[in-house]
């Protein structure tokens, strides 16, 4: 690949630098250590004195002299002190990597030439657009952009009209990204009063894009246009092709600079409090909403009036373009989301203790209780956010839909074990930040071997203890240990995510203690 550069970038104290600069935080010397500054001022101050025979009767060009030296040197010692606490947080950062306190010091600035300002509007639901976004500080910072902060979804199916700063601790994420690039709340007054004059230039980058994409064919408009909006964050940056240091960025937005509010960290953390003064728990991701059955068109397990409400409401939305679906041929491919008496079958069939507490990561559960029953057969201990905490304590984040799954967000990155049932954004993306946290236990359950092995069960053709030895098999490399990113040149949609497995991030493992997968195969 050509290597395109951006406009060079002077950091204080440091020489030019290139637009893959390194990721961390940066103790800046800017050029001259502060002792050897404050000895130099005391060295002019003394040798002035020595000059002056009577300093009480100084001239008023003399007083004017003292008083600066003083002031610089107390300026000196005022800067000398930040830097070296600052100094002392960026080298012993907190041990939570996602976690991090809001530093009292702030750590340096980056100092580059702004190449214009990126708006963005988010899409999809939270964790398609909390992976989209951090695509977009990623592709800000090596563009050399000024970055607003972002817009949220409010269209999509689950109108929710939550704001970034509904969700996202918005000072944090500016502060803890300053040392890489500029992130202001609004447009400045300057550019407000441009687009006045001008619309908007709006744009629909191209999906899976690689760095040279961008440097080459979008960096040119931004500097045409001053402020350009895209239209679209999900899906915007290759899985595979950007460099280790623009990877690394993605995974420190990610994993760093997002932190949601204080109030839904102090809800989320009160609920994993409350499981864990009771015991282990598992955190299970059943895609098993209404919206899910009515997008995919699974409907097995399901009676004719059901199938028949989940089908009107496929065709009532627009936006969902597949209307026609074969949902057995379906089922068999493993492109549905497992039933709950499929998901107790697997979980069982691996030896999950019955009596851990099954905390339901998820929306309403299309036929409540009915379908529930079937999982409660299996695992009795089923718990939900709703029922662990009175609604005084949730406060009006019940209310919203974005607000509910971050608060399932930091319960399933802090649970024993985490299970999806389907492979949505969620399920990816909160596997990926189990791996970097320590490869915490995340069973990726295998939909297209497991239904077919479950209906050979069912049927009879297979006893307990061959179902149960197939399933263990199966998913032995499926456990959210090291293991190698699928890659399938030219077929971003079929390889793995790169956030279900940020490999680039992660400590380095021996390649003979990895697990295995088929490079043909998608789990």
């Amino acid at each position: 690949m050509e290597k395109i550069s951006c406009t060079k970038v002077v950091l204080p104290g440091e020489s030019e630098e290139k637009p893959s600069g390194k990721i961390g935080y940066k103790i800046v010397s800017r050029g001259i250590k502060c002792e050897k500054l404050r000895n130099l001022i005391i060295r002019a101050v003394k040798a002035h004195k020595s000059n002056s025979s009577n300093p009480a009767s100084s001239t008023p060009g003399e007083s004017r002299f003292w008083t600066i030296g003083i002031t610089l040197l107390l300026i000196v010692m005022w800067a000398c002190g930040m830097q070296s606490m600052a100094f002392h947080n960026a080298k012993w950062p907190a041990t939570a990597k996602f976690q991090f306190a809001h530093p009292a010091v702030l750590i340096p600035e980056r100092v580059y030439r702004n190449n214009g300002y990126l708006t963005v509007s988010s899409n999809g639901g939270l964790n398609q657009m909390r992976s989209g976004i951090s695509d977009m500080v990623t592709i800000a910072r090596f563009l050399n952009l000024t970055l607003v902060v972002p817009e949220l979804d409010n269209t999509s199916f689950w109108q929710d009209n939550s704001q970034f700063g509904d969700i996202f601790d918005v000072d944090h994420f500016i502060d803890s990204l300053r040392d890489e690039l500029r992130i202001v709340k609004e447009l400045p007054p300057t550019q407000k009063e441009k687009l006045k004059t001008q619309p908007l230039y709006q744009m629909a980058t191209r999906s899976w894009g690689n760095m040279s994409y961008y440097y080459r064919t979008v960096l040119p408009v931004f500097k045409k246009f001053g402020i350009v909006h895209f239209l679209k964050t999900d899906a915007r940056l290759s899985n595979n092709e950007p460099p280790e240091n623009v990877q690394k960025m993605r995974c420190r937005v990610n994993y760093e600079g997002l932190r949601f509010t204080p109030h839904i960290e102090k809800i989320g953390k009160k609920v994993v409090s409350i499981l864990r003064n009771k015991g282990p728990f598992l955190a299970l991701h059943l895609r098993f909403e209404k919206d899910m059955l009515a997008f995919t068109g699974c409907t097995k397990e399901l009676d004719k009036e059901e199938v028949k409400e989940l089908t009107s409401m496929r065709y009532a939305c627009p936006w969902w373009k597949e209307k026609e679906i074969n949902s057995t041929q379906k089922r068999e491919e493993g492109l549905c989301p497992l039933t709950p008496a499929e998901v107790g079958l697997a979980l069982k069939a691996l030896d999950i203790d019955p009596e851990i507490q099954v905390y339901i990561a998820a929306g309403e559960i299309y036929g409540k209780d009915k379908r529930l029953d079937d999982l409660r057969a299996f695992y009795p201990n089923l718990v939900k956010k709703e029922t662990l905490l009175p609604s005084a304590d949730m406060g009006e984040i019940r209310y919203h839909s974005n607000r509910m799954a971050a608060v399932d967000y930091i319960v399933s990155l802090a649970s024993d074990i985490f299970a999806p049932s389907y492979d949505g954004h969620m399920a990816k993306v909160v596997e990926g930040h189990r791996r970097y946290l320590g490869y915490k236990t995340t069973i990726r359950l295998d939909r297209k071997v497991l239904v077919a092995l479950i209906d050979r069960y069912r049927s009879g053709k297979m006893k307990w203890d061959e179902f149960s030895d197939s399933v263990k098999k199966t998913h032995s490399g499926l456990m959210g240990g090291p293991i190698e990113r699928l890659k399938i040149p030219g077929k971003p949609k079929e390889e793995d995510y790169f956030y279900l497995n940020p490999e680039e991030c992660l400590p380095k493992i021996d390649p003979s203690l990895r697990g295995l997968r088929s490079d043909k195969t998608k789990h």
